[in-house]
């Protein structure tokens, strides 16, 4: 290696002016790289001398085997931009031409795009008999194709002249330049509405029609994070309880658990676990975890988990954004699945229509919840509790140690690691429903669940006996929040469930907390 110079053997092309980066694999040196200002031949094993700009390269930073890596290539650039720069259309759309007339009458011209527009135009000068030349197929085609300036191409041609006819070439030539004018600026219109006379009353929806069982008892399902979570909420008597832990091995020990706390005899009770949020390729090994469980059922979360957990009972969990009843019967009637979970998107009057236009039993509401904030795909964990690079040898200290996020105003929000080691960051302070679960009832919801985080086993209890209570009447919605604000020492907002027509701003309250 010069000092002006490196020595390369290529993989790819390397021309004069690329940009170059020099790779030493060392985090903890600078990258170094710089434009090629001259090539030179050396040995005979087709190896290279790359010339850098005086000072543009710090050599000392550079060792031999360092891998080097094209970084910017000015040819590549300017073809790429003349792909979108400048005035001449990129793409041309097809378009249909239709021809008529006869001698004595004008010729009309039909253009015609594949979204229904269609410009007619008609010519000043009269068809003619032909002596010689006639107007046939072939030679309208050449002079109609004639599009290269539009953003039009010459599609299907169809000629109904009666009999040999002429024009001339100029009046042809004109009107095709005015039909390509009169389809561009249709094109370019605005789409027309169609106002109906009375807006404010909606039209009847076939789903809410749809049969649908009486509804019975309203029914708590509890969402955990953890096995003491899981103790407490079997101890407090819950038949649903759905498990999402950090770490899926687990849930053997969780579904085993459950299981023997509900013996025999009285109501059906279930447990149902969750597989991570996201999914990638090559992530079968956690999806396998995951189903040897041998859960009652699973709470799926993409699509992915739709065809993995096809055979097996599944609900469908938050993140598949059932906002509308379209999308509703889709995952319901097409999917199979039991319930879905309604979009963290909506609001309290936004469930209510969501309830009104399809059958309610289709539907889960979350009621309480830390609302997830941010998720990611750097691990807190690893890079601030290990000295491990990555899940194969950070020593997993999601399994030893909790983690909060402390921001500006001193809130504290509770952090959690998945299989794939993503991060999610969940809201310090929970936020209820509970100001419009008498509403819900009346509107036919019985599916109500509660989403704990980090929440003790004691404040797992005291929570679910309190939104029983809710549930049965003997305490209202307000009263619920405060008491529990009280004493959970986190505060309770309404969040998401919050009315459109009387919002208020609750001290502390994070607006921006969303899914």
């Amino acid at each position: 290696m010069d000092f002006e110079r490196v020595v390369i053997r290529p993989e790819s092309a390397v021309k004069l002016g690329d940009g170059v980066g020099f790779d030493a694999g060392r985090p903890d040196l600078p990258e170094e790289g710089g434009r090629v200002y001259e090539i030179r031949p050396v040995g005979s094993a087709g190896e290279l001398a790359l010339a850098f700009g005086h000072g543009s390269v710090n050599f000392a930073n550079i060792h031999i085997g360092d891998r080097l890596w094209k970084t910017h290539d000015p040819e590549l650039e300017r073809e790429v931009h003349r792909t979108y720069a400048g005035e001449t259309p990129k793409y041309q759309r097809p378009v249909d031409w239709q021809v008529h007339g006869h001698v004595g009458s004008p010729l009309t011209l039909e253009l015609r795009d594949e979204q229904g527009h269609v410009a007619r135009v008609t010519s000043t000068v009269l068809l003619a008999r032909a002596e010689k030349s006639p107007l046939t197929t072939a030679r309208l085609a050449e002079q109609l194709g004639r599009l290269g300036g539009s953003p039009f191409r010459l599609g299907h041609l169809e000629n109904l002249l009666e009999g040999e006819v002429i024009v001339p070439v100029s009046e042809l030539n004109r009107l095709r330049r005015d039909a390509v004018a009169l389809l561009d600026a249709q094109r370019a219109a605005p789409h027309r509405w169609t106002l109906r006379k009375d807006p404010e009353v909606p039209a009847p929806s076939p789903l809410a029609a749809t049969a649908s069982p009486p509804p019975g008892d309203p029914e708590l399902i509890v969402l955990v994070r953890n096995l003491a979570q899981l103790d407490a909420a079997l101890l407090a008597g819950t038949t649903t309880v759905y498990c999402d832990f950090e770490d899926p091995k687990k849930y053997r020990e969780a579904v085993h658990t459950a299981r023997t706390s509900f013996g025999c005899g009285g109501p059906e009770r279930t447990i149902w676990v969750a597989p991570p949020r996201v999914f990638k390729p090559g992530e079968e090994w956690i999806l396998q975890q995951v189903r040897s469980a041998n859960p009652d059922g699973y709470l799926v979360r993409n699509a992915e988990h739709l065809r993995y957990f096809q055979d097996c009972r599944r609900r469908g969990d938050f993140s598949f954004n059932v906002a509308n009843p379209l999308t509703a019967e889709y995952f319901i009637a097409e999917q199979g699945l039991e319930r879905i979970t309604a979009s963290y998107d909506l609001n309290a009057t936004q469930l209510e229509r969501l309830l009104q236009g399809a059958p309610p039993a289709w539907f889960e509401l979350t009621i309480h919840q830390h609302m997830p904030m941010f998720h990611m795909e750097h691990c807190v964990f690893c890079a601030f509790l290990s000295q491990g690079k990555d899940f194969r040898d950070c020593g997993r200290p999601c399994d030893k140690h909790e983690v909060r996020l402390r921001d500006r105003v001193g809130a504290e929000h509770p952090l959690k690691a998945d299989a794939g080691c993503r991060n999610t960051v969940f809201n310090a302070r929970a936020q209820t429903g509970a100001e419009s679960v008498e509403r819900f009832l009346a509107l036919g919801a019985r599916h109500f669940r509660l989403e704990f985080v980090n929440e003790t086993p004691e404040a797992v209890t005291q929570t679910i006996a309190r939104y029983r209570a809710l549930l049965r009447g003997e305490l209202t919605g307000t009263q619920l929040w405060q008491e529990l604000k009280l004493q959970n020492q986190l505060g309770v907002t309404r969040g998401q469930l919050e009315k459109e027509e009387a919002r208020q701003v609750f001290p502390g309250r994070n607006e921006s907390a969303g899914s």
